[in-house]
């Protein structure tokens, strides 16, 4: 059996939207962006996953948090 050459995988490193955007606090109150950054079980997505950096992902699990408390946003989908 003859041996064949893997090529190696080229992984493109994910970029913070938000840094791109250049936002400097992520607010509790901007539902739209929150709601991008959870998913449709109401879990918040990981670093690894939407590319955020480690400042702005910590910026979201606070404002989560905060909008969950106060209703603005669901802590789990009614799909279940």
């Amino acid at each position: 059996m003859a041996k064949t050459k893997k090529t190696p995988k080229v992984v493109r490193r994910k970029i913070c939207k938000l840094c791109l955007d250049r936002v400097e606090q992520v607010d509790y109150k901007d539902e739209r962006r929150l709601y991008r950054a959870i998913t449709d079980r109401g879990k918040i997505v990981p670093r690894r996953i939407s590319g955020n950096c480690s400042r702005h992902q910590a910026q979201i699990r606070r404002a989560v948090k905060r909008a969950r408390i106060l209703a603005l946003i669901p802590f789990e989908s009614d799909s279940y």
